[in-house]
């Protein structure tokens, strides 16, 4: 049985669900109380959090995928393809977090937020219930990079929904049912596993943190004017870098 603390798989996929979702509720209130003050959390945040997106894709997950022992081919393919869903995702969605400026986004995109992230919700309480499944440590890992990320992409989504004319009540609510789309892909991957190998979702795990870190976060701030500001957004990476290295050896 796959345990930690007593703790069986499954009740790991669902606490994570769970606090996923909470804190998308409290990332989406920290909106309302940053205020104009938004941006200057919001961007150190990003930096901070690509790197523990980054650093949990190829300190945890790449290096599990291998030692599964399956062809470094077949590994690196559903790389691959996790990492090119999310590009397709923002491609044909049209979904970002809009993090520069909420009044860069038109107001009918707000729907498309809300059904980019719920679908990228979805995808990631899947491939990170898989890592759950192969090495509850490695879940925990997985879960702590995914979380670092989920509070500036709640601020930046919350711009976007108020900025759309939403009400802040309703913006909350169904920035929450969103969430909620975490805990049931964990929840579904969890009784299909009982009936297959589910060890793809690892490597298709580190594809989405790769793409996410690389392409959505890292441009959001490696070009700022100030190279003082450029300086702090790189310590703050390598410090997301560095929490995800002190997480593999204190699990180990």
């Amino acid at each position: 049985m796959n345990e930690l603390f007593g703790i069986n798989a499954f009740w790991w996929i669902v606490s994570g669900g769970v606090a996923m979702s909470l804190i998308a509720v409290a990332g989406s209130s920290t909106f309302f109380v940053l205020g104009d003050r938004l941006q200057s959390f919001l961007l150190p945040l990003v930096a901070f959090s690509a790197g523990a997106l980054i650093g949990g894709a190829f300190l945890h997950m790449v290096p599990a995928s291998i030692s599964t022992g399956r062809d470094p081919i077949a590994i690196f393919l559903w790389l691959l393809i996790g990492f090119t869903l999310f590009l397709a995702i923002e491609q044909f969605l049209h979904w970002h977090h809009c993090r520069r400026a909420a009044t860069d986004c038109k107001k009918p995109l707000t729907y498309l937020i809300l059904l980019g992230d719920g679908l990228h919700n979805l995808i990631g309480g899947m491939a990170i219930a898989g890592t759950f499944l192969l090495d509850i440590r490695l879940g925990i890992a997985a879960w702590l990079a995914a979380a670092a990320h989920e509070l500036p992409q709640e601020l930046g989504d919350m711009g976007v929904l108020i900025y759309g004319g939403w009400e802040k009540k309703q913006a909350l609510l169904f920035n929450f049912v969103s969430s909620l789309t975490f805990l049931i892909g964990g929840i579904f991957v969890y009784f299909v596993s009982l009936q297959a190998d589910l060890w793809f979702l690892i490597p298709f795990a580190a594809g989405n943190f790769i793409y996410i870190g690389a392409s959505d976060l890292i441009p959001e701030v490696n070009r700022h004017e100030s190279l003082k500001v450029n300086l702090v957004h790189f310590l703050l990476f390598v410090v997301g870098l560095g929490l995800m290295l002190a997480v593999n050896l204190l699990l180990d």
